[in-house]
């Protein structure tokens, strides 16, 4: 008799195999338990609790586990057919609470079955055993009546009445092994049920181990992987041109760049990149790197950066055809609602480097690239114990296109303005730059915060991270008079993202002081801060914007003084003239890159600045005879606006300036200083 349950031992469970990413795929898999529970009238009555579609088993809580009518749902056992939309209406007619997260598809595997507790997991071990063509007759020698093996089928109804009844009939079975999917457990008790799980998984490996005893992994090396110097030289031209051409049909992509052992190895071998193509190991993980990866021929040893660069171009271009033609092959009447997918790959294979993976942001570059590690050592294990085969090319396109899975990246929030795009910030410490980094990340960008001040560089992208999301920033140091500094900080940001769409030049100084007592050490700082700094940034943003070859926007933080005539500042006024007509300069430069430039001029932004933290705050409360606390009231009065400014007004102008609001403005000026009737722009 069932006892009015806490469902703790559930939760846990779930995490414990969540933690364990070669048994369940992260966002995968699913797990339950059966109990009594009170309903909304006061009866007890007995229920399932199922995971929540799309919900990760590593961190899952109990709200993540709807309860829902066991009596009801196990009417279905009498249906002989059932369609998608009407098991998913009934599904969630039975739930307890209306307001609780969608059910996994899978709840009717879980409710036909009579054990307590059952585990739905994928293996890397159960799945590559049921890839190869001899699987079926390992299996049954390893496990003999203990497991039950059933031939590939799309989950939902029919799936889970086929396991039911044929359960029903073998009473020994203790578990089931889905054809190119995973594996099913259970247990009276929670313990039971995850032991199961670990037990048929560790045999399901010892048995390939067995088999592939003695075989040289996916054919040896074809290619020795190049060092981490290489690799980067290689990347950071490379990067730029593969984003480039995967936007050329996204809004947004980030990159992320998996060198670990297990990357470098698929992809320099001889056979590696070949099985890649063969198709997707599992249907939970081609939802997130397509049917197959792009895998491009290089030899790092005879071929170089440009060369990369090129055979990344071409391969894209080669992949988004392959990928309409497959996506028009395919089509049926149940997938024609859904349009296609950006057609560019999401994982990319490079011999000698490693592993490329995209996504609409640094999470979902992360998500994919931690599945296809999970397919390189199911397509290896595979390969090694009498080769690797796939879920056919239409049972993988009705897995991608099907209205369920659809439903789980649905789920993800909208992107904002600058989703997927990649900004760099110098100056993003403090005031203006600190400001425009955090706006930008707001609407979706991710950040690289620049700065000579390293630690509070650091703890601005750390503050982005916590509000945003992993990746979402990171701190770069620069001291942008450096020509060197400066290339280092573009390429790290190329490295950690795959290319740049918006730069903020806000490193700023600012000296005041007569012409007769301006010193040369003070003028040349102001220029090479100002004006050099600007220059050698933009040189650098404009290489890899061009080879990206999809535009950009670069803004220059100005001044009321680059327009205004000023006594007692020419070292800073001159300079951030320069740096005002250098930005007109590269605005006609940039125009045929579809590279934007544009000037933001603030004035007088005096809270949260390193600049007004410094010798100008008093110098310039000389030089208009008011003491320092009445200066903001000074510069208020000032402006036909009567306002004072601050950072994050200034960082509002930058995000129009960054995003497609201002898509067709260059060389353009935005005045942020309340008014100054003077500085007009003219």
């Amino acid at each position: 008799m069932l006892a009015v349950s806490n469902i703790e031992e559930l939760v846990r469970r779930s995490n414990l195999l969540g933690s364990d990413r070669t048994i369940a795929n992260q966002g995968g898999g699913n797990t339950s338990m059966k109990g009594l529970t009170i309903d909304h009238a006061g009866r007890e009555v007995s229920v399932v609790w199922v995971k929540a579609s799309g919900a990760d088993l590593a961190s899952i809580t109990e709200p993540g586990f709807p309860a829902l009518g066991l009596d009801d749902l196990r009417l279905l056992l009498e249906r002989d057919e059932m369609s998608d939309q009407e098991m998913l209406e009934y599904i969630r007619s039975c739930a307890l609470d209306s307001n609780a997260p969608r059910p996994s598809i899978e709840t009717l595997l879980h409710a036909f079955l009579p054990a307590t507790h059952i585990d739905h997991t994928h293996p890397d071990a159960v799945i590559a055993l049921t890839a190869i063509p001899s699987g079926r007759e390992l299996a049954e020698g390893v496990f003999g009546d203990e497991a039950l093996w059933i031939p590939w089928k799309r989950p939902g109804f029919a799936l889970a009445k086929d396991i039911a009844v044929a359960i029903a009939e073998q009473p020994a079975v203790r578990a089931v092994l889905l054809e190119k999917h995973g594996l099913i457990t259970w247990g009276e008790t929670s313990d039971e049920a995850y032991s199961s799980t670990l037990e048929f998984a560790k045999r399901a490996a010892d048995a390939l181990s067995e088999v592939s005893a003695g075989d040289v992994i996916l054919g040896g090396e074809a290619v020795s992987p190049v060092s981490e110097e290489v690799a980067n030289a290689l990347l950071a031209v490379a990067l730029p041109a593969l984003r480039g051409a995967v936007l050329a049909d996204r809004q947004g992509v980030v990159l992320e760049v998996d060198r670990s052992d297990e990357a470098r190895v698929f992809a320099s071998s001889r056979r590696g990149p070949d099985v890649s193509q063969i198709g997707s190991p599992c249907p939970d993980h081609l939802i997130n790197t397509k049917h197959k990866p792009l895998a491009i021929e290089f030899d790092p040893y005879r071929e170089d950066a440009e060369g990369l660069a090129r055979k990344l171009r071409n391969g894209v271009e080669g992949y988004s055809a392959w990928y309409r033609e497959y996506y028009e092959r395919n089509m049926t009447d149940e997938s024609r609602e859904f349009a296609i997918d950006p057609a560019g790959p999401r994982v990319v294979v490079i011999p000698g480097v490693g592993i490329v993976t995209c996504g609409s942001d640094a999470g979902q570059a992360r998500f994919s690239c931690d599945l296809y590690r999970r397919a390189i050592a199911v397509e290896s294990a595979a390969d090694a114990a009498g080769g690797f085969s796939s879920l056919t090319e239409q049972e993988a396109f009705e897995i991608e296109y099907w209205p369920l899975e659809r439903y789980k990246l649905a789920q993800a929030p909208p992107g904002g303005e600058l989703a997927g795009k990649i900004a760099l910030v110098t100056g993003g410490a403090s005031g203006i730059g600190r400001a425009a980094a955090r706006r930008l990340a707001e609407l979706g960008a991710h950040v690289a915060v620049a700065d000579v001040n390293v630690e509070a560089a650091a703890a601005v992208a750390d503050e982005i991270v916590v509000a945003h999301g992993l990746r979402r920033a990171v701190h770069v140091p620069v001291d942008v008079r450096d020509e060197h500094a400066v290339e280092a900080m573009v390429r790290q940001t190329v490295l950690e993202w795959g290319g740049i769409d918006i730069v903020v030049c806000s490193a700023g100084i600012a000296t005041a002081a007569p012409v007769t007592e301006t010193s040369m050490a003070d003028w040349n700082r102001n220029h090479e801060i100002l004006a050099r700094g600007y220059f050698l940034v933009a040189r650098e943003v404009f290489r890899v914007m061009q080879r990206q070859g999809q535009g950009g926007s670069v803004i220059f933080i100005g001044s009321k003084n680059a327009l205004v005539g000023g006594a007692n500042a020419s070292a800073y006024s001159s300079a951030k003239a320069a740096g005002l007509h250098l930005a007109r300069v590269l605005a006609d430069e940039g125009g045929p890159f579809g590279i934007r430039v544009n000037t933001v001029n603030p004035d007088a932004v005096i809270e949260g600045s390193g600049i007004w933290s410094s010798d100008w705050k008093a110098t310039r409360a000389v030089a208009y005879e008011v003491s320092e606390d009445d200066l903001p009231a000074f510069y208020r009065e000032r402006s036909v606006l009567k306002v004072k400014v601050y950072a994050e007004d200034v960082a509002e102008a930058i995000a129009f300036l960054a995003g497609p609001r201002s898509q067709k403005s260059t060389g353009n000026i935005i005045n942020v200083d309340g008014g100054v009737s003077a500085a007009y722009p003219r």
